[in-house]
């Protein structure tokens, strides 16, 4: 029976080296409501486009089969034991953009992006396989955790904001589909209405699937986008013309030297990736004190073996701008909150994960959804954005134990924010060096902001 549980509180799982597989119907309910919100969430998968129009000059169908294999790979982590909503890695998009603008539009783009991906792959793999990634999320400094993520809270924030942003495209479609997302999201009255009116608790289980559906909706009337013109069928993605011109396969390998200059890129990218991973157990974290009834087991070398693994697989097959992360940290807080309300809402976490991914997956390939979508892709991308940058800034906060720990995170994130991770990380290492000095591992035992308080 699915969502059947282990003597210990574990989802059943097949075992598979340090993998666990967990099927659909077999090993976890499938969540309706969540493959639902997928259907029309596959609107933020659609936002990498014109991503990768804009850099490697993609037509749109061969840039749609880039996005189709990276959905088919988004269901490698629930599927093999890694309870998140993996994504994109978002807050580093510009930093890699910037680079790979550094060679000439054509084959000498598309080798840097490969090779780009393909370092960052086998780097996140080694560090798995060999157990250092757990290391590295206990050694690091918690003022330098904390502003990592806070950082990449902010630079997401950012993104939309800055002037010829997202919002100054959709200005009255965003404010109020972001105003009506945290109302539902993170709003104690309308958690109390949930809890006391049968037909909230419904519409709540949607999480954010009539926030898309109101988007639609909205920025036509506000003249923010075309109404959308539902075209019917399957999608009709090209990967005949994605292997022969953006791949190993039509392009051969890229020079060893674009891979050496590839380094400071995968390790200042790497940072983020590092939050993230923070980011999704903090989070799992959160909601074992209200979900005693599963044990959920984040295990940060088996998501670096995952993520890595599709980042090597995507640099081979379609090389992706916006990358593989493991982490889709707004729509990854959706599913949690739900998964908080208790049993009858979600059976087990990786119902959820996955109902979601299957969900979009099926939006990706049904002509009617994308080009229902189509018109608000900026606003989808705005949403998950915003999302991502409130839950970055609570998670980063709470990982800081001091006031000082808080003020180097507050330098740190102004940095990663402004002059990118790399900076970030070396004014963090810094800082910590001179304030906490032989405890730059530990910090200080002042440790002012006490949970249990």
């Amino acid at each position: 029976m699915a969502d059947e549980r282990r003597e210990d509180h574990e989802t059943v799982y097949w075992p598979m080296g340090p993998f666990k597989v967990r099927l659909p119907f077999i090993h976890y309910r499938f969540e309706w409501p969540d493959y639902c919100q997928g259907l029309l969430m596959c609107a933020v998968d659609l936002a990498a486009i014109p991503l990768m129009t804009e850099l490697l000059g993609m037509p749109f169908e061969v840039a749609l089969a880039v996005v189709l294999l990276n959905g088919f790979l988004y269901l490698t982590h629930h599927l093999l034991g890694d309870p998140v909503v993996p994504g994109w890695i978002t807050p580093a998009i510009p930093l890699v953009m910037a680079w790979c603008q550094t060679f000439p539009e054509g084959t000498e783009r598309i080798h840097a992006l490969i090779a780009f991906q393909m370092t960052l792959g086998l780097f996140s793999i080694a560090l798995g396989v060999s157990g250092l990634s757990h290391r590295v999320v206990q050694l690091v400094p918690s003022a330098l955790k904390a502003g990592v993520i806070i950082g990449a809270g902010i630079a997401a924030v950012i993104t939309v904001f800055q002037v010829g942003g997202r919002f100054d495209s959709f200005p009255w479609t965003i404010s109020i589909a972001i105003g009506a997302a945290f109302y539902l999201l993170f709003s104690r009255h309308f958690s109390r209405l949930k809890t006391s009116n049968g037909f909230w608790a419904t519409f709540g289980k949607l999480g954010i699937f009539p926030i898309i559906a109101l988007a639609v909706v909205i920025a036509p009337l506000f003249g923010e986008a075309s109404w959308p013109e539902i075209e019917w069928g399957i999608t009709s993605p090209d990967f005949a013309g994605l292997w022969q011109n953006y791949t190993l396969f039509g392009l051969g390998w890229p020079p060893l030297m674009v891979f050496v200059q590839s380094l400071p890129v995968v390790l200042a990218t790497y940072i983020v990736v590092f939050g993230d991973v923070l980011q999704g157990k903090a989070l799992l974290d959160e909601a074992d004190a209200t979900r005693p009834d599963e044990k959920v087991e984040y295990a940060p070398n088996r998501a670096h073996m995952i993520f890595g693994g599709r980042n090597a697989v995507m640099s081979v097959i379609g090389p992706d701008v916006a990358m593989c992360g493991p982490l889709w940290a707004a729509m990854h807080v959706v599913i949690v909150e739900r998964f908080k309300e208790g049993r009858k809402a979600m059976g087990s976490i990786f119902g959820g994960a996955g109902s979601f991914r299957w969900g979009t997956n099926t939006g990706l390939l049904l002509m009617p959804i994308v080009s229902l979508v189509q018109p608000i892709l900026g606003v989808a991308l705005a949403l998950t954005l915003l999302i991502q940058g409130y839950v970055s800034v609570r998670v980063g906060i709470m990982a800081a134990r001091s006031q000082r720990d808080l003020g180097i995170a507050g330098i740190v994130a102004a940095v990663l924010a402004t002059r990118g991770a790399a900076w970030a990380f070396a004014v963090g290492v810094t800082l910590c060096l001179l304030i906490y000095g032989r405890r730059f591992f530990s910090g200080e035992d002042d440790h002012t902001f006490n949970r249990d308080h």
